[in-house]
C-alpha cells in the first residue's frame, strides 16, 4: 500500500525555504508539475509569507495547493526536497560548509523519515555530494531513493558556455560534468558533441578553434561560475531552482530521463560507497540505472581524484 501511495502522489515537500528553496517552489509552481507543495522551515513566519506570495499568483498557473507546514506534512509526499543549511559565502568552497550542514541534516532527516519512509529524498544543500551521502546514511533508505542535485547545474553551465562558444542553442549541445559538484568536478570532453558530431570535428564546421586552451577557458567559466555569481549578487538560486524542477519532473512523470544527479556509486571505475554525479536514468522509482561512460584514461584519473576528495570529507563526519 505504501508503495502504491508513493507512485500515485504528486505532492512535493520542500524543507528549507531560503533563496534556493523558494526559487525551486516558484519554478515548480509555474511548471505545473506538482498537485501540492508544502513549505517547511525553522523560520515559520517567513515560510508563511512565501506561501502567501506564491498563492497570490495561482490565477496565472495550473491549480496547485501551496501551504506552509511542518514535518508531519511530509506524509504522503512523493518527493521531499532538502535545501536547508547555511549558504556558501564569498571565498568559501562548498566543502567548507560540511560540518554545520551535516549537523543540520542530523536534525532534519530523522524528522522527515518519521512521517514518510516511502518518499524519494532529493538533496540540494551543499556540499551536495556529501550531504546526499549523509541523507542516505541517516535515512536508511534504499540508495535508489536518495538523490542529490549533483552536477545538473554544472552540466547546464557547460552546455550554455559551449553553446555560446559554438554559436549553437545549448539544448543541442550534449556534454556532461561528472564527479563532485565543486572544485574537483570533471568535464567529459571526449564525449561532448553537437548533433552526434564530436567537438573536435564540429568546431571546424562552425569556424571556431578546438584546442585545450579554449576548452580550459570554457571549463574555468563553469567551475568558477558560482564564485562569480556569489561575488556579484551574494547567492545562486534561479538556475538551481530550475534544475531541481527538472529532476522532480523526471521523477513525477516517470520519464526515464538521463540527468547528471548525485547518487551512490558502486565500482564505477573503482569508485564505491560515495555519492557522486554521473549520467543517471531517473524515473518514478528514483535512480533506475547509473550509466558507465566510456571515459578516456585522463578523465578516469580525474574522476577517481574527485571521488577521493569527497570520500575523505564524508569519512570525517563519521556517519
Amino acid at each position: 500500500m505504501c508503495g502504491e501511495r508513493r507512485l500515485s502522489s504528486s505532492k512535493v515537500a520542500v524543507v528549507g525555504v531560503g533563496f534556493v528553496g523558494s526559487a525551486f517552489a516558484y519554478s515548480l509552481m509555474i511548471h505545473g508539475i506538482a498537485s501540492e507543495i508544502v513549505l517547511i522551515d525553522i523560520d515559520e513566519e517567513k515560510t508563511q509569507g512565501e506561501a502567501m506570495d506564491l498563492n497570490h499568483g495561482l490565477s496565472f498557473v495550473r491549480p496547485v495547493n501551496i501551504r506552509a507546514g511542518g514535518y508531519p506534512d511530509c506524509e504522503g509526499a512523493a518527493i521531499v526536497v532538502i535545501s536547508a543549511g547555511i549558504a556558501q559565502k564569498p571565498g568559501q568552497s562548498r566543502l567548507d560548509l560540511v560540518r554545520i550542514n551535516a549537523d543540520i541534516f542530523r536534525q532534519i532527516v530523522p524528522q522527515v523519515t518519521e512521517y514518510n519512509r516511502d518518499c524519494i529524498i532529493l538533496v540540494a544543500t551543499n556540499p551536495v555530494d556529501v550531504m546526499t551521502y549523509a541523507a542516505l546514511k541517516l535515512s536508511g533508505f534504499p540508495s535508489s531513493r536518495v538523490i542529490g542535485s549533483g552536477t545538473i547545474l554544472d552540466t547546464s553551465r557547460l552546455r550554455y558556455l559551449l553553446g555560446e562558444h559554438l554559436g549553437v542553442d545549448p539544448r543541442n549541445v550534449h556534454a556532461y560534468v561528472i564527479g563532485e559538484h565543486g572544485d574537483s568536478e570533471v568535464p567529459v570532453w571526449s564525449l561532448a558533441n553537437v548533433a552526434g558530431t564530436r567537438l573536435r570535428d564540429f568546431c571546424p564546421v562552425c569556424g571556431v578553434q578546438y584546442d585545450s586552451q579554449h576548452l580550459k577557458g570554457v571549463f574555468e567559466g563553469v567551475k568558477n561560475a558560482a564564485y562569480e555569481i556569489i561575488r556579484l549578487k551574494g547567492r545562486t538560486y534561479f538556475a538551481i531552482g530550475l534544475g531541481l524542477t527538472r529532476i522532480v519532473e523526471a521523477i513525477l512523470r516517470d520519464e526515464n530521463a538521463v540527468l547528471t544527479v548525485s547518487s551512490l556509486l558502486e565500482d564505477y571505475y573503482g569508485v564505491s560507497d560515495i555519492c557522486l554525479s554521473v549520467p543517471t536514468v531517473i524515473n518514478r522509482d528514483g535512480v533506475r540505472q547509473v550509466l558507465k561512460l566510456p571515459l578516456e584514461e585522463g578523465e578516469i584519473r580525474d574522476f577517481q581524484r574527485s571521488a577521493s576528495i569527497v570520500r575523505n570529507v564524508a569519512k570525517s563526519l563519521r556517519l
